[in-house]
């Protein structure tokens, strides 16, 4: 977003709703009244009402719930995630969108979203459904100064960011199901997918990926996924506007990786555990060279899935397809 409007927008925040001079703000902004007034109305095409009153001034009554990169920055409490804001109608996929900016030095925090993807991707090259303007299509590129090995502590991370807004901005109660995906009701209503461009001993740079179902309906899922897939409106009963919640999940997910950068996995590991789906339960385990059957302990320190089973005692797994036994039968 124009960096202007963006103060602009900061500026009529600071001041909650109340009316703001014109003046006040050309001598803030350093730009002329009549620059002031184009810019709101430059807002009011992205669906904002603003009031304008003589010798009061302007305020914002109201922000729209249509996603631009100024709603998106309308009301975003972050102090580096996002500020950077890419807004896309129709992706393939974010994630696509996200390594061609991240190869184009785009800095470290910078979010895309768009409206709908053709070709959403999830773990394991499978497609992820993202119906336009139901859901939060999402990618994050991140610069982190960890090496290579810890990046998989990025995907719990976020998943913890995610839950805390789903339980936070709506009614619904989450958990998290190791690695990748958030469940409400048995039913997976979000993933995550983590891709990174790396040297060795040093990381490029991380995208996040984040597919959120929001507000489908039934009928808006492939009859294969009834069983299997849900959205936040389906749980609840509630249509929930989409702006705020990517907020949250921004504002959260900020929180958790400066706490990363501070304290290191223990915090994010408790806080993923307090959300854990099916903590003490069996399940079976799929991994390149072996099935079996192991009680689901938590996670280790490195984000690595426990397993506990009487012959070999508690197993770190860290790449393997997980079957509940809900699931199987």
């Amino acid at each position: 977003m124009e960096p202007t409007r963006n103060r602009l927008i900061d500026l009529l925040e600071t001041y909650d709703h109340e009316y703001v001079s014109g003046q006040f703000l050309s001598e803030k902004l350093n730009i002329s009244r009549s620059a002031i007034w184009k810019h709101m109305k430059e807002l009011e095409k992205d669906g904002y009402f603003i009031e304008g009153v003589r010798r009061k001034g302007y305020r914002i009554v109201k922000s729209p719930d249509k996603v631009s990169e100024n709603t998106l920055h309308w009301g975003l409490k972050t102090n580096w995630l996002g500020k950077n804001m890419i807004h896309k109608t129709t992706a393939t996929s974010t994630q696509y969108v996200a390594h061609d900016a991240a190869r184009e030095n785009a800095e470290h925090g910078t979010v895309i979203v768009a409206d709908e993807q053709t070709k959403g991707k999830g773990r394991m090259a499978r497609v992820w459904h993202s119906t336009k303007h139901k859901g939060i299509w999402m990618s994050i590129i991140l610069r982190p100064p960890i090496l290579p090995a810890a990046a998989t502590q990025l995907t719990l991370l976020t998943a913890t960011a995610l839950a805390n807004a789903i339980a936070e901005g709506t009614t619904a109660t989450p958990a998290i199901k190791w690695p990748n995906d958030i469940m409400i009701n048995d039913k997976k209503t979000a993933g995550i997918l983590t891709e990174m461009q790396a040297e060795q001993d040093r990381i490029h740079y991380v995208i996040v990926g984040i597919g959120l179902n929001v507000n489908h309906t039934r009928i808006e899922f492939p009859e294969g996924l009834h069983q299997k897939a849900t959205s936040i409106k389906l749980e609840t009963g509630i249509e929930h506007p989409t702006v705020p919640l990517i907020q949250q999940i921004l504002q959260y997910f900020e929180h958790a990786y400066d706490q990363y950068m501070t304290a290191g996995f223990s915090p994010i590991k408790t806080k993923w555990e307090s959300y854990g789906y099916k903590i003490g339960e069996k399940i079976r385990i799929r991994t390149k060279h072996n099935v079996f059957e192991a009680i689901f302990s938590g996670v280790a320190e490195d984000g690595a899935l426990l397993a506990e089973t009487e012959a070999e005692g508690v197993q770190k797994i860290y790449s393997a397809e997980v079957e509940w036994f809900h699931e199987l039968y």
